[in-house]
């Protein structure tokens, strides 16, 4: 939902900057609780219906799953082998991941 929000927004000459706090604010929820949400935290049903009304979407489209969008082939391959590998592996498998991943980020 926020990527079509952001999509539209930027169409419209908006730019990127604010764009999370403007969507908060259209969700009628804070920054903060955005944050959070985007973190994966579970949200009741009665937040995913203010949700749902709020981006015009029809009420339980949030308890579909549906594949992640905007992400190519080979990013779905790479966030897949990820996944893999961090179910795979125990805590210190895990650090060690990040660690990798933090490398290359710089």
């Amino acid at each position: 939902m926020f990527q079509q929000f952001a999509e539209a927004q930027m169409r419209n000459g908006v730019p990127p900057k604010g764009l999370e706090q403007a969507f908060a604010q259209k969700l009628q929820i804070s920054p903060s609780m955005w944050s959070q949400i985007k973190s994966s935290r579970p949200i009741g049903d009665k937040l995913a219906r203010q949700l749902e009304v709020a981006c015009n979407v029809p009420a339980g489209w949030l308890d579909e799953e549906r594949a992640p969008q905007g992400l190519s082939p080979a990013e779905q391959q790479f966030l897949a082998l990820a996944l893999k590998a961090w179910r795979a592996t125990n805590a210190e498998g895990r650090k060690r991941l990040k660690t990798v991943l933090k490398e290359i980020l710089g």
